[in-house]
This record gives C-alpha cells, structure tokens and sequence, in this order.
C-alpha cells in the first residue's frame, strides 16, 4: 500500500483470485485496525468479492457483531490461534462469506492483558481450507506491527487460496 491509496500487489493478487473463483471473504480484524479491510477496499472491484467485515477490538464488539458468547468462548482466550479461528469461521458465517480472516494480538507499545509480548499476534482462515498461524516480531513499534500484521493476515488468505 501506498499513501496515495494505490493497491499494494498482495492485495490485488488476494482480490484476483477470489474473483476469479467467483469467492467471498469477511473480515474480522483486532490489532490491524482496520488495515486488512482498508488494503482489499482498495483494490478496483473490490465489491465482487469483499463482504465487510468489523474490528473486534474488545468483547463488547464481539458480542454485538459476531455474537460470539461467553459461552463461546470458555476454554479460550483472545490473542490466541484458537480465538483467531473462531473469529474468522464466525465472521465467515454471519455474512455468508466463503472465506474468514481474522487476526488478534498485541501491536504495542507493551504487551496485551493476556501475557502476550508486543509484536505478537494470532492470524487465522475459515472457509475451504482452514489455516492458523502465529506471528512474533518481537517488535514495540505499535504502527510497523499493524501494518506487519495486515500484511501476515492477507499473505495466510493467498496461501490458502492456492
């Protein structure tokens, strides 16, 4: 990405394939902030394949916009890939997407009430072909991280999309 708003290649190449294959994606997004949605948006055409999606930055997001339980979420905590997962399926689902993708973590500058250090964050897809990941960057640079982050979310979706 640019800042002159010009699509970064990653994006585009995501965004390509999905139409190509005639596919959806939602996203559910926490430490980006916003920067995975804002990187597909970009990309011309970005309505044949990007559905929307949210930033589930605290549990009241999430239980507004994903309705995801404190029942849902026993046995698990945010910052994980476990939780990354259930974001990404959940967002999959309430907007009949073919694809989710989600990321969590701790951008910075100090690590997150979990424990987790700065730079650390969980990235995950639902859809065909489910995937986790966990990243560390050991880095307290909170903007390089988001963009980090971003970039780590969307390069999960290609790999998963072939």
């Amino acid at each position: 990405m640019t800042d002159t708003g010009v699509p970064d290649a990653l994006a585009a190449r995501v965004a390509t394939r999905l139409i190509a294959r005639g596919q959806t994606v939602a996203v559910a997004e926490s430490s980006a902030g916003g920067l995975v949605a804002s990187r597909l948006l970009r990309v011309p055409g970005a309505s044949a394949y990007f559905l929307g999606g949210g930033v589930i930055y605290t549990a009241a997001a999430r239980q507004a916009l994903l309705c995801i339980t404190a029942e849902d979420m026993a046995g698990l905590r945010p910052s994980t890939e476990a939780y990354a997962a259930l974001l990404a399926e959940r967002v999959r689902q309430r907007l009949g997407a073919d694809w989710g993708l989600a990321e969590t973590g701790a951008t910075g500058p100090t690590g997150n009430r979990y424990g987790d250090a700065a730079g650390h964050a969980c990235l995950a897809v639902a859809g065909p072909d489910a995937r986790q990941r966990t990243l560390e960057t050991a880095s307290a640079d909170r903007a390089a991280n988001m963009e980090t982050f971003a970039t780590a979310a969307l390069e999960l979706l290609e790999e998963a999309l072939g």
